[in-house]
């Protein structure tokens, strides 16, 4: 069985006719717009040159998604191949190039008091009206059209170059457990090992070799968050935060009312960590190479071909077109499942709307946990084949609403196991469902405020790895507190999402999927026939809509605390059964 991705729809190779082709393509089209921006927008009809842009945004930077795509895939299954490397150098010294083309097109936008009055008549422009009124907002914020275009061609010899830094360091790692090296990835695995002297070996070598890393990795952080602050202050964006949640078209007091709702959950998880530990046979709380242990009668081992097929079964109970979608996925090889030497960790799901296809990457042992993570990064790619359809400019969602799909998917197929298993089965699922919770309603705020901290310290200078340590275990124990006896202080060095030149704050979205996911999930349980369709239309809004449109769209109202409440209650429902259990347990 196949079990490495198919690349080939993307392009046969970076030396292919069609590769080339498309890169000429585009070099081309960059060169005419930019002596088109020149003098755009001056003349008596500014909407003949708008839609001028937004042709050349929907073809040329359809292609060059493609090509930069293309590339990334590539390096994210071999780290240090040499020829997707200098290609996509090369895509991001074009992509500066954009820079005045945009530049041109936010500017006039920023000076337009009536966006809709302009797009009236205008059906190129009137289709793209929410992907206008994103420029618009951009535009308040630009610098100089030649500051713009300085910025965007040092960058990558500047930031991207420690993004690469970073990227290589931790690719290249391989920690040794018992007397073995093996991938960083593959280690990281072994903390769901049924064995909890592997588990602590791995943490330990896991430890030992992110030390390794860890000067350069603080490098990179310093560089990437460095420039942000710098830009934010340059752009006039309050803070960094103020500028991702713009981006995650979200606002502020969502966050804060969905991150108040987190805070109230710390107890009942804590509780739960501790009835862990004791019944892992510990002493005292859980030490941290516990988090992920397997509890109770091992969970069924997976083959891939048999959790390919268990995903598409469950899959199929809440739709036909979510479970053919996932069956076509797997056998046309979207799927590169098996960790292995220079490939990077975790798991993520790039839709490719160029070709109408996704490609997921997973770091596949064989536990129920990456069953899940399958139908999580197959959850990402239905919402992509949801907006399959739509405009290329009206496919792009916000990272909230990225985060909503995949985590529903989770929630079906952990509920439909749960509906099959026996009694020690129940318990496993159960544990591993509210690991996962834990992971996302306590650890991702323990990430969310070391990046903050990250952010105001940088301010006043770069940091150390021991300062970055120690805002790591500070974030930890106010999260986790007293339900661990153990943290992982480095473990800002393994998190890309840290490393990320683009985004920042990659967080919080996966508690707003989790808890937006919810209260989607209990729309499901009272209108199962009609549901499926309108879940549907939601996520094909989700390009062209803020959050809170999209969620009115469902009749939900995110700007109310009550819904975080709820949905956390939820959760919390469950991680009470699972303690009481855990209490009870004789191991």
């Amino acid at each position: 069985m196949q079990t490495t991705w198919d690349l080939t729809p993307l392009y046969p190779s970076i030396e292919s006719e069609a590769f080339l082709a498309d890169l000429s393509a585009v070099q081309s089209s960059i060169q005419e717009m930019t002596a088109w921006s020149r003098t755009s927008f001056q003349g008596p009809d500014p909407t003949t040159d708008l839609c001028t842009y937004l042709t050349f945004c929907k073809e040329t930077g359809s292609r060059f998604f493609r090509l930069k795509s293309y590339c990334n895939l590539l390096l994210s299954t071999d780290g240090l191949a040499t020829a997707p490397g200098a290609a996509l150098e090369k895509l991001e010294q074009l992509e500066a190039l954009f820079a005045p083309i945009d530049t041109a097109a936010k500017a006039f936008l920023a000076t337009v008091p009536d966006l809709d009055g302009l797009c009236k008549n205008q059906p190129l422009l009137l289709e793209h009206r929410f992907f206008l009124s994103q420029l618009q907002e951009e535009g308040r914020h630009l610098l100089s059209s030649q500051e713009e275009t300085l910025y965007a061609t040092l960058r990558s010899t500047g930031v991207l170059s420690f993004v690469k830094l970073w990227e290589n360091t931790t690719a290249a790692l391989e920690p040794v457990v018992n007397g073995k090296a093996l991938p960083l990835a593959e280690v990281r695995n072994l903390a769901y090992h049924p064995d909890g002297a592997l588990r602590k070996a791995a943490y330990e070598a896991e430890i030992a070799a992110l030390q390794t890393a860890a000067l350069s990795s603080a490098a990179a952080l310093n560089a990437i968050k460095g420039e942000t602050i710098t830009l934010c202050h340059l752009r006039r964006y309050e803070s960094p935060l103020a500028m991702t949640l713009i981006q995650s078209r979200l606002d502020g007091e969502v966050l804060s009312a969905m991150r108040q709702a987190m805070a109230s959950a710390r107890p009942a998880f804590r509780r739960y960590f501790k009835a862990k530990s004791k019944a892992l046979g510990n002493k005292g709380a859980l030490p941290f190479w516990d988090l992920f242990a397997p509890i109770g009668e091992e969970n069924q081992t997976f083959p891939y071909a048999e959790a390919q097929d268990y995903v598409v079964k469950q899959f199929s109970t809440f739709s036909k077109a979510l479970g053919d979608y996932a069956r076509y996925a797997f056998d046309h090889r979207w799927v590169d499942a098996l960790p292995k030497k220079g490939k990077r960790g975790g798991a993520f799901c790039e839709n490719l709307h160029p070709i109408g296809e996704s490609r997921v990457l997973t770091n596949f042992s064989g536990t129920f946990n990456d069953v899940l993570t399958l139908a999580h990064e197959l959850g990402h790619g239905y919402h992509g084949a949801c907006l399959k359809e739509e405009s290329f400019l009206n496919s792009d969602y916000p990272m909230p609403i990225a985060e909503t799909a995949s985590t529903f998917c989770e929630i079906l197929v952990k509920q439909a196991a749960l509906a099959t298993a026996t009694p020690a089965q129940a318990l496993s699922i159960l544990e591993s469902d509210v690991s996962d919770m834990a992971q996302i309603l306590v650890d991702i705020d323990s990430r969310f405020l070391f990046e903050d901290g990250v952010f105001r310290a940088r301010k006043n200078g770069p940091l150390s790895v021991e300062q970055l340590n120690d805002l790591m275990l500070s974030a930890q124990k106010e999260t986790y507190g007293d339900g661990l006896s153990t943290y992982h202080p480095l473990m800002w060095v393994v998190k890309p999402h840290y490393y990320d030149a683009d985004y920042h704050y990659y967080n919080f979205p996966y508690a707003y999927g989790l808890l937006f996911a919810q209260g989607l999930y209990g729309l499901y349980q009272q209108e199962k026939e009609a549901f499926p369709d309108r879940y549907r239309a939601m996520l094909s809004l989700t390009g062209k809509a803020n959050l809170k449109d999209v969620a009115a769209s469902m009749g939900i109202d995110i700007t109310k605390p009550d819904f975080w409440h709820l949905s956390v209650s939820q959760c919390l429902q469950t991680v009470e059964q699972c303690t009481k259990a855990l209490e009870a347990y004789q191991k």
